[in-house]
């Protein structure tokens, strides 16, 4: 298994703005990467870029952008490049939102503007930066933040398995499509993670307000990790060249019992489904 080193790299982040992505670019930056960092937020990446750079770490270019807009990632890619004086090292897809609901309560918007920031965003990048990559002919590396639910099939996750169940597989088939270009791809599975995320996430039909689902958040976030402690994960997880990268066990047990248990599999995830319709209160 060949070793990726951040020392040096030109490393790509999206969503490095806050939580997971923001972790992993003050990380990678103490171990010697030359970022290049992008968020929807202008006011949140000004702080990681300042962040960044009082720790003593380089950040070659940051702009804010939507990875939904296609022309705007290949612009920054384009600029990137100029400033980094030839192609990238390290492509990591971080950004992303989340919407969760009933089918009967989600429209086509949802179910767009999910797979449009968390597949097409991460497909967008791709198309800026690889190419060069290839064309450099120095290998390189290709790290997308899929989910849990890019695993399995967790309750009211619908719109966003979707998303994050293709870029799954774009990364298996990428894995093998690059291989030949000694470009390496880790697909990384998190479980929770206390991020703003948990704060954001579009619950369709729920009323936030509800003593159970203000119950529910503080369970998830008492189990959640930390985005250092995913950073830290991440990182390790590029380091050594890996494919699949957990975040914590639970999600590494999950994916095996689906696999190799699929009756215990079964019932655990009908009870789940059968718990969170319980918190399910309409507006």
């Amino acid at each position: 298994m060949t070793k990726t080193s951040f020392d040096g790299a030109v490393t790509v982040i999206t969503g490095a703005g806050s939580g997971i992505g923001r972790a992993t670019a003050l990380l990678a930056a103490s171990k010697g990467a030359r970022l290049v960092l992008t968020d929807v937020g202008e006011e949140t990446l000004k702080e990681t870029v300042v962040l960044v750079e009082a720790a003593g770490g380089t950040v070659i270019h940051s702009a804010a952008l939507d990875v939904r807009d296609a022309d705007a990632v290949t612009d920054f890619a384009a600029r990137a490049h100029e400033l980094a004086g030839g192609s990238t090292d390290i492509v990591m897809n971080v950004a992303g939102i989340s919407t969760w609901g009933r089918i009967q309560d989600l429209t086509v918007e949802h179910w767009r503007r999910t797979v449009d920031v968390d597949l097409m965003g991460p497909i967008h990048v791709m198309s800026a930066f690889v190419p060069a990559m290839i064309d450099a002919r120095r290998g390189g590396h290709v790290v997308n933040v899929s989910s849990a639910a890019g695993l399995i099939g967790l309750p009211l996750h619908a719109p966003y398995s979707a998303a994050k169940f293709g870029l799954r597989g774009v990364s298996e088939v990428l894995r093998f499509d690059l291989e030949r270009h000694r470009i390496k791809v880790s697909l990384v599975c998190p479980g929770g993670v206390d991020t703003p995320l948990v704060g954001t996430v579009d619950i369709v039909g729920v009323d936030r307000e509800d003593p159970k689902v203000q119950k529910a958040i503080a369970a998830f976030s008492k189990h959640a990790v930390t985005p250092e402690s995913a950073a830290a994960s991440i990182v390790k997880g590029v380091e050594k060249g890996r494919y699949m990268v957990y975040t914590s066990q639970d999600i590494r047990f999950a994916y095996w019992a689906q696999r190799y248990v699929p009756f215990g599999y079964n019932v655990a995830m009908r009870i789940m489904n059968r718990q969170a319709q319980k918190v399910l209160v309409r507006r």
